[in-house]
């Protein structure tokens, strides 16, 4: 009898992770890269120290990655950036999902409909990848450009992702999980967090009122597939001057809206008639 064939791609130990498969300078250039894209901009000195790393050790990494145009170095300011080359490799991971070019014209007609920036967001562990983004056109605006990512607890999209949660894997979250406080406004308490998720659940939408950043209000929605499954929440966000709370319940219909339209184009059954 023949010997089983492998699959593809994966040598015989592929779920063998210990430090003999793991390739240690690889591992330490993408670390630069996870803390680059984190402070967006840094000089050497400053990215050695917040990485505990020689200066010596990161420069060679750095100059490495810019050779492929995965960081740039601003001579001016002598500080470090991205580089494009790093946006084309995250960009094949949103080309790789239909979700976001079937979002797109969603989110223009939200951003349209309310005159707030509207957003698509993912689960990506216990945070929410924002993947895309239509800005309003006004002066002030919130801004949270793909790539971005924010705590589930503090943010509308991550809260309407978290409210469809069963309790079980809510209760595992919570139990692993600190609740860092961002504003005085964050919910902190599992307790607490539970019967707001509660609310969100029975109302279909959820609001980030001022509990990531003082100022700001979002209104968001789950988006499912076809299966049923939650797979995004798609929101709005703008500065609580313009989304007071008199203009919460005409925007959160216009929001579900959204989502449920992004939701049956993704394949997902209408709701029953009432």
């Amino acid at each position: 009898m023949p010997p089983e064939k492998r699959a593809r791609g994966r040598p015989r130990a592929f779920n063998d992770q210990t430090d003999q498969n793991t390739i240690k300078s690889l591992d330490r250039a993408v670390q630069v890269l996870e803390t680059l894209a984190a402070l967006q901009s840094s000089t050497l000195s400053a990215l050695a120290q917040t990485m505990g790393e020689s200066p010596a050790t990161l420069y060679r990494v750095l100059i490495t990655l810019q050779n492929r145009g995965m960081v740039d170095l601003d001579d001016a300011a002598q500080t470090w950036h991205i580089g494009s080359g790093a946006f084309l490799i995250g960009a094949s991971f949103l080309r790789r999902t239909a979700l976001v070019d079937v979002a797109r014209p969603f989110l223009r007609q939200l951003m349209e409909a309310t005159g707030e920036t509207a957003n698509l967001g993912v689960e990506r562990g216990d945070q929410v990848l924002f993947v895309s983004q239509v800005e309003t056109h006004a002066t002030i605006r919130a801004f949270f450009p793909p790539g971005s990512l924010s705590p589930l607890h503090a943010s509308g999209v991550g809260k309407a992702l978290l409210a469809q949660w069963p309790a079980d894997r809510l209760n595992r979250h919570l139990a692993r999980t600190t609740l860092h406080q961002f504003t005085p406004h964050t919910i902190t308490a599992p307790d607490a967090l539970r019967d707001n998720l509660a609310l969100i659940a029975q109302r279909g939408y959820a609001v980030d009122a001022e509990e990531k950043n003082i100022g700001m209000r979002c209104i968001a929605a789950p988006v499912t597939n076809a299966l049923g499954e939650t797979v995004a929440g798609i929101s709005v966000s703008g500065p609580t001057s313009r989304m007071d709370v008199a203009s919460l319940q005409s925007i959160a219909a216009r929001v579900k809206a959204a989502a449920r339209d992004l939701s049956l184009a993704m394949g997902a059954r209408p709701d029953p008639a009432p």
